[in-house]
Parts: structure tokens; C-alpha cells; sequence
């Protein structure tokens, strides 16, 4: 049985994808994605480079996914689930390029500044 795998990251998660040749099920931390994501949208940016490529059904996905929060791990997996597909297939970068999903996000949290309550806030001044 061959199997395709890819890393994606966003934020601080990452996730570890594999893709079997299946029915399109969709397998996340041994739970089904609707389990996993109580969030329409979020099983909408998982499934975009399958939707993309015109391959939803054709493939089973196992993720093992940690760190960060429900958007970030849903980037992440959609950012793995391109890189497995590019490994299934070559020709199918310029379709995965086109629509950004190979792109790794670079965007991650600011680190907080002495003297400030977050990276950017700080209290309220008052003159007097």
C-alpha cells in the first residue's frame, strides 16, 4: 500500500499527513474531521487542495496534528495535505503554487515587550 506523506505548519502547530489511497475519509487524532472541527469552515480549509486538484474521494487522510489552536492546526493540515499531493504528484504544483497552499504562512505571534501588557498594548497614559 503506498502512501504519501507531507509536514504543514501554521503558527504553532504542526501536523504530520499522510494520504492512502481510500474513499476520502479524513482521519484527525484517530477522530473523524466533523468530530474533530466543530467548525464548517474550518473543514472547508482542510479540504481546499483536495477541492483544488479535483482528488476529494480518491484519497484517505491520517493527520497527526499538535500545538496551537483549531485555525492554526486547520492551516496546518491544509498545508500538509498539499505537500503529500505534490509528492503524489509532480504535475500538480502549479495548480497547489497557484492557489498559495505550498506557501508556508510565516505570520506567528509578536513576543511580548518589557514594559508593555502584550507585545504592542500598553496602559492607558494619563497626563496628570
Amino acid at each position: 500500500m503506498t502512501q504519501y506523506c507531507g509536514t504543514g505548519r501554521r503558527k504553532s502547530s504542526v501536523a504530520r499527513v499522510r494520504l492512502v489511497a481510500g474513499t476520502g475519509n479524513i482521519t484527525i487524532n484517530d477522530k473523524d474531521i466533523s468530530e474533530y472541527f466543530g467548525l464548517e469552515t474550518l473543514t472547508i480549509i482542510v479540504n481546499q487542495p483536495l477541492d483544488v486538484t479535483k482528488l476529494r474521494g480518491k484519497y484517505d487522510v491520517l493527520v497527526n496534528v499538535k500545538g496551537g489552536g483549531f485555525t492554526g492546526q486547520a492551516g496546518a493540515i491544509r498545508h500538509g495535505i498539499a505537500r503529500a499531493l505534490l509528492e503524489a504528484n509532480p504535475d500538480l504544483r502549479t495548480e497547489l503554487k497557484k492557489a498559495g497552499y505550498l506557501t508556508r504562512d510565516p505570520r506567528e505571534k509578536e513576543r511580548k515587550k518589557p514594559g508593555l501588557k502584550k507585545a504592542r498594548k500598553a496602559s492607558q497614559f494619563s497626563k496628570r
